[in-house]
C-alpha cells in the first residue's frame, strides 16, 4: 500500500511538472532570446553591404539605414520582453556616449508588436540615448529572419557588415566590434 502511494505521488509530480513546462513554453512569445555563436545565416552578411531599409523612429521621423553612410552603425534588433536585450541596453547607452564623437551611431530596432507609445515608454525607462525604430517583419527578413533576440549587426563607415551576432555577448566584445566598425583596430 505504501509503495502504491509513493508511485502515485511520483506520477502526480511528473504530470504536474510536464503540464507546467508545456504551459510556460506555450505562453512565451514566438521569438525567443538566443545566447549562442553566430550561425551560417548571419555569417552570410559579413563583408557584404548591409541591406537598406526605411522605418519610423519613435519621434515619428522616417529613417533609412543609408542615412548613416559615413558612420559606423550598430544595428541592434531587440524587444521589450527580451531579457538579454535589457542587459545589453545600458552597455549600448554607455558606448553610444563614448564613441558618438568618433562617428558611431547605434540604431535599435524594436521587433515588438506593441504600440509606438509603449515602446517609447520602455525606451525612456531604459534611458536609451540612441535612435530607436519601430521594426517590421519585412526588415527582419532582409537580415536573415532575425529568429532570436538580440541580433546585432556591426556596419562599417562604407555600409558593409563587418560582424553579426545572435544573442548576448559581453560589453567588451561589443566594444571591440564597435572599434572595428569605426576602423580603430
Amino acid at each position: 500500500m505504501v509503495k502504491r502511494n509513493i508511485v502515485a505521488v511520483v506520477v502526480a509530480v511528473l504530470f504536474l511538472t510536464a503540464i507546467t513546462w508545456f504551459g510556460i513554453r506555450s505562453a512565451r512569445p514566438a521569438k525567443r532570446a538566443l545566447a549562442g555563436p553566430i550561425d551560417a545565416r548571419l555569417a552570410s552578411f559579413i563583408n557584404k553591404p548591409a541591406p537598406d531599409f526605411e522605418l519610423t523612429s519613435l519621434d515619428g521621423k522616417s529613417v533609412k539605414l543609408s542615412d548613416y553612410r559615413g558612420k559606423a552603425v550598430v544595428l541592434n534588433f531587440w524587444a521589450t520582453w527580451c531579457g538579454p536585450c535589457k542587459i545589453e541596453m545600458p552597455w549600448l547607452v554607455d558606448l553610444e556616449t563614448k564613441y558618438q564623437g568618433q562617428g558611431l551611431q547605434i540604431v535599435g530596432v524594436s521587433m515588438d508588436d506593441l504600440s509606438k507609445d509603449k515602446v517609447q515608454d520602455f525606451a525612456k525607462q531604459m534611458g536609451l540615448n540612441y535612435t530607436v525604430l519601430m521594426g517590421k517583419e519585412a526588415v527582419g527578413e532582409q537580415y536573415g529572419g532575425v529568429e532570436g533576440l538580440p541580433t546585432t549587426f556591426y556596419i562599417d563607415r562604407s555600409g558593409k557588415v563587418i560582424e553579426s551576432v545572435a544573442g548576448l555577448i559581453s560589453k567588451s566584445e561589443i566594444e571591440a566590434n564597435i572599434k572595428r566598425a569605426l576602423g580603430n583596430s
